[in-house]
């Protein structure tokens, strides 16, 4: 009995630190970010896109309608990629599931935006807005 009261004592510290932390992989580790950034920006079709999403928010917070104006996209197509964005930590509304909710950039997207223009130059394009060169209105 002695024994197993000096193993749960010995085991509490690591029961503390295990209840304490997030059950899922910190989404600020910087390999792990990184890695997040490449797929979500570079490795998916609407990476253009969320990049576009990400530059306009730096620039001015707005919501998803004002954002699908200033980027001439369906609105329906800055709702998905406002999701994703959300889903992985990257931007957040004002009120969670509102309309009009002015969406904002999460610090650490902040602190990542070098990141975003590494990957950037290392895809060949010098400036997001190119994506939208080829456009015609």
């Amino acid at each position: 009995m002695l024994l197993e009261i000096g193993q749960l004592l010995r085991r509490i510290p690591l029961l503390l630190a295990t209840t304490r932390e997030d059950p899922k992989p910190s989404l600020y580790g910087e390999k792990y970010l990184k890695r997040l950034l490449w797929y979500l920006f570079a490795g998916t079709r609407g990476g253009p896109s969320r990049a576009e999403i990400i530059r306009a928010l730096q620039n001015r917070p707005s919501t998803a309608n004002q954002l699908a104006q200033s980027l001439r996209v369906d609105y329906k197509t800055i709702q998905h990629h406002v999701r994703v964005l959300e889903e992985n930590g990257l931007i957040v509304p004002s009120d969670k599931e509102t309309y009009g909710a002015v969406l904002f950039l999460t610090p650490k997207m902040e602190e990542a935006l070098p990141i975003l223009d590494e990957i950037w130059s290392r895809i060949g394009r010098r400036k997001i807005n190119e994506t939208n060169a080829g456009r015609s209105d």
